[in-house]
């Protein structure tokens, strides 16, 4: 005799989500010895994001947006729990992670070897997004040599440069002027339209509606808004 799972039972990963947080910890070590003390800062995060999902993250300074998506990406290890993704992830962070005398070219060049692209794919990528965001004149221009909004566009193209199932953005429009602002909305929404999701760090209020849903980061805790 079999006996049918109460309505409550969560659906697997694969038939619902892309991307699922399970109860992280995540705690810092402040202060000088002798009076070392861990500081807690996450303190069981549960987070989802379904397939073509837009969701907003947002909390005051401090609260552990960054630490969030580090540890989503794999660049931080959490103290507990766990993260489980399909696809590809792409990851903007919130400080671009460049090298100064490697031009634009060249770290599509690089990016693409590690996302596994060949050459002409990264390439026919690259042009895309240089031609979207504005900035193809400064292809062959050292990251050094460029300005912050120029940076902050080469550091949301080499998230998007492999086309990843999930977008993690930490306030990747920092720094954009409003015609490249618009156009980056704009390319969200495609990537929408096409089932591919995106979580992203918002400070902006105006933003809100542009979201499918936002999400609080409150006292170590993911709280919906």
């Amino acid at each position: 005799m079999s006996t049918a799972e109460p309505s409550s039972t969560r659906e697997p990963v694969a038939a619902r989500d892309v991307l699922v947080a399970a109860g992280i910890v995540k705690s810092f070590r402040r202060g000088w010895w002798p009076r070392r003390r861990r500081h807690p800062v996450l303190r069981g995060i549960d987070l989802e994001l379904g397939a073509g999902e837009v969701v907003g993250l947002v909390g005051e300074n401090g609260s552990g947006k960054s630490t969030v998506m580090k540890i989503l990406v794999g660049a931080l290890a959490q103290d507990e729990g766990t993260v489980t993704h399909d696809g590809r992830l792409g990851y903007c962070p919130q400080v671009p992670q460049v090298y100064g005398r490697l031009t634009c070219d060249d770290h599509v060049e690089l990016f693409g070897a590690a996302y596994g692209l060949t050459s002409a794919q990264a390439r026919t990528s690259a042009e895309s997004l240089y031609e979207t965001l504005g900035f193809a004149r400064y292809a062959d221009v050292r990251a050094d040599e460029l300005s912050g909004g120029t940076l902050a566009k080469l550091n949301l193209s080499l998230a998007l440069l492999a086309d990843p199932e999930v977008l993690l953005l930490d306030e990747p429009y920092a720094g954009f002027d409003f015609d490249t602002y618009l156009k980056f909305w704009d390319l969200v929404a495609e990537r929408r339209a096409a089932g591919r999701s995106a979580l992203i760090v918002s400070h902006f209020v105006v933003d809100e509606d542009r979201f499918d849903r936002i999400v609080e980061i409150r006292d170590g805790k993911a709280v919906p808004r």
